[in-house]
């Protein structure tokens, strides 16, 4: 894992909006950033409700989800785009969700397990690595709602207290 207050590396990748995202200008639009690597997955399905209620809640305080898909995935570019659209509509998905074709992104963060999240501040240091909450399969047993509390905690500009949680779900499927 990435060790916490090392900055975060930057990253210039295209999302399903025909955007393109570089994490060095959106450090300076958000105080707070949540880079989540995620794919289409029951385990990461689980969590979609939540990363929208969380950009739902925290979005009017400069803070954002960017969702990234950094699974290798046999077919073109356009195809592999054309399947996140799919699902992103399908989810209704309220926050960018971004394409790591090369997998270089991944790799600099040292991203294994999907689903998990990369809470930044504004400078791009890393505070909060790892599980969105202790709970997957159900929202109603969360005890620990570990994104939640580390963005207030940074909306708050205060220490993250447990800033470390090893993610859970399955592994990124890499290019051979």
């Amino acid at each position: 894992m990435k060790p916490i207050s090392n900055y975060a590396p930057d990253f210039e990748i295209p999302g399903i909006d025909r955007e393109v995202y570089h994490l060095g200008s959106c450090r300076r639009k958000y105080q707070a950033i949540a880079v989540v690597f995620m794919g289409n997955f029951p385990e990461v399905n689980l969590y979609l409700e939540r990363l929208k209620k969380i950009q739902t809640d925290f979005a009017s305080q400069n803070f954002t989800v960017m969702g990234i898909n950094s699974n290798y995935f046999p077919g073109s570019i356009a195809e592999s785009m054309k399947k996140m659209e799919q699902f992103a509509q399908q989810h209704e998905l309220n926050f960018p969700y971004l394409r790591d074709s090369t997998q270089d992104v991944a790799k600099s963060f040292k991203a294994e397990i999907l689903p998990t999240v990369y809470l930044l501040d504004s400078d791009a240091v890393i505070r909060y690595q790892g599980q969105i909450d202790d709970c997957a399969a159900s929202v109603e047993k969360v005890h620990s709602h570990y994104l939640r509390n580390g963005i207030e905690a940074i909306l708050a500009d205060r220490k993250i207290t447990l800033d470390c949680v090893e993610p859970v779900g399955v592994n990124i499927q890499w290019r051979s």
